[in-house]
């Protein structure tokens, strides 16, 4: 279905019974992240799955910023049109998560966990090559005009061993073969210099101390190294050997594991 944020039609499904739980994705990928965790976990939990703004099926809000509070402020605006009761849990991964640690550092009365890994949000982050490639104006476009089917093939199998052709040619074909999603990309990454997540710390331990945050991260993740889980306070690591950086789809029942 669709709800309306700013005057832009944002794409929301709702899954399964039980306790609350707002997943929000990263980059390159949508709701459908999910899939296979929801599998593990819909007869645990109600399910709110979105496509983030600019992202396959979701249009960009007309008062939407580019900036990391604004992420947090944009998803307690979908969180009040959605009416998802609170306290709720939060489930996150790679850029999803870094707009779920801005919502939750900003509204901390409305969050009662925090599940996921693979992101930043630390100043202490150095980003990875291709983060700065595209943080690069023009060279980041053009390396968007470049990345067909062949090279985000190799750079998805590079980065989530674990990652069947299937599940990787699925993304591209539905989600990174729209200029709409790249351009978001661009912009979300531009957005980001580490020393921007300065302002969240103090926030940050506050929120520690309220709520558990449960990290699971791929060993193998070559974008986010699993160190950063420390960096936000985390009460719990759990390392995943094999995994790399798509952990709900390389690894949905450890996952639901900790979920449960």
């Amino acid at each position: 279905m669709f709800v309306e944020v700013g005057n832009a039609p944002i794409y929301v499904d709702v899954v399964g019974e039980g306790e609350p739980a707002l997943f929000l994705h990263g980059v390159p990928d949508s709701a459908e992240l999910w899939r296979p965790l929801l599998k593990e976990v819909s007869s645990d939990y109600r399910c709110y799955l979105t496509d983030l703004p600019g992202f396959y099926r979701s249009e960009i809000p007309q008062d939407y910023r580019f900036e990391l509070k604004a992420y947090g402020q944009y998803v307690n605006q979908l969180v009040e049109t959605l009416e998802i009761p609170a306290p709720f849990t939060l489930v996150a991964h790679d850029w999803g998560g870094i707009f779920a640690l801005s919502f939750a550092c900003q509204f901390p009365e409305k969050v009662k966990r925090v599940v996921g890994g693979s992101f930043p949000f630390s100043h202490l982050y150095k980003w990875h090559p291709w983060a700065r490639v595209w943080q690069t104006p023009i060279l980041g476009e053009l390396s968007m005009l470049l990345a067909n089917k062949h090279v985000f093939r190799w750079e998805m199998k590079r980065g989530g061993a674990l990652l069947t052709t299937e599940q990787i040619d699925h993304t591209y074909s539905h989600k990174l073969s729209q200029w709409k999603t790249r351009s978001t990309i661009l912009k979300l990454y531009r957005s980001a210099d580490p020393r921007k997540f300065l302002v969240f710390q103090n926030d940050l331990e506050r929120l520690s101390a309220r709520c558990n945050i449960e990290a699971v991260w791929g060993q193998k993740d070559k974008y986010v190294p699993s160190y950063m889980a420390d960096m936000m306070h985390a009460h719990t690591k759990n390392i995943l050997p094999e995994a790399g950086h798509w952990v709900p789809l390389e690894a949905p029942e450890e996952l639901a594991a900790v979920l449960r």
